[in-house]
């Protein structure tokens, strides 16, 4: 597909940071940190990320599943009204959709816990999850560019949002590697094909439809800046979330550029995108 050399530019530079975020996770499921607690721990923190996560623009920062329930409330009596504050429909129903995809996340993951988990040991509490140091700095960095750069910092993290798909990715292909962890692999790869079905086409239109955004050369060249500074933390925050499998030498070397960087499917960014048109 026919891209602008602004969005070719973007694409490119965040493209070995995916594969960054994408070795993480991959060495794991085979690395000897692993362990039946570290898998336990890490399903804890994606839950944390899928029921109280913030930094992608989410109404007021509050979070993937607050942000959408308050302003579904306070929308209601505006849709479609016609006046000046009138509120469309199809936006309501984004939120709607928003809301139900990352609270069914939660519950996948959740859902896999309970069956990983020794018997007799509590479930997930949601409301007492807690998040670590490095995606502190991860939510910190969103919050400021969006605070100072309005909708282009929104679209920035939004842009950046999921490391295109790494996790998920990765967690599918869990199911073929076998040995003493098959069965949570097995629990792992169908919560993690669930999700990547529910967003790979989303994040791939996304990140296509910036060129029918109208942003300018200079909002994508700060776009650019924005997006691998966001990436470039996502690293060491899905390292510490995964009890860190990679040493800091070898993501300073990722950093460095030694790296093959993430393929991005053009065809079916092109597919999304005449889907979207032809709705």
């Amino acid at each position: 597909m026919a891209l602008s050399p602004e969005l070719q530019r973007l694409i490119d530079a965040s493209a070995p940071l995916w594969a960054g975020e994408a070795e993480v996770v991959r060495t794991y499921f085979s690395s000897p940190v692993r362990t039946v607690e570290t898998d336990l721990l890490w399903i804890q923190r994606q839950c944390s990320k899928e029921f109280n996560g913030t930094g992608a623009g989410e109404y007021k920062n509050m979070g993937v599943f607050l942000g959408p329930l308050t302003e579904l409330q306070l929308v209601y009596p505006k849709i479609d009204t016609g006046e000046a504050d009138s509120v469309s429909r199809h936006y309501v129903l984004e939120l709607m959709e928003m809301l139900t995809e990352e609270y069914e996340h939660f519950c996948l993951f959740s859902d896999a816990y309970d069956k990983i988990k020794p018997a007799g040991a509590p479930g997930i509490n949601p409301h007492k999850l807690e998040t670590w140091d490095e995606d502190v700095a991860l939510t910190k960095l969103r919050h400021d560019n969006i605070a100072a750069h309005g909708q282009l910092g929104v679209r920035a993290t939004r842009f950046s949002e999921g490391g295109y798909c790494t996790l998920f990715r990765e967690g599918m292909r869990a199911k073929d590697i076998g040995g003493e962890f098959d069965y949570a692999n097995g629990l792992i790869a169908g919560a993690c094909k669930e999700i990547f079905d529910d967003e790979f086409s989303h994040m791939l239109e996304g990140i296509a439809g910036l060129d029918n955004e109208g942003w300018s050369a200079d909002e994508f060249k700060l776009m650019e800046e924005i997006v691998v500074a966001i990436l470039r933390l996502r690293i060491p925050m899905r390292n510490a979330e995964f009890s860190f499998p990679l040493s800091q030498e070898r993501i300073q070397a990722i950093f460095d550029g030694d790296i093959e960087p993430e393929e991005f499917d053009y065809a079916a960014a092109e597919a999304r995108l005449m889907a979207h048109a032809a709705e």
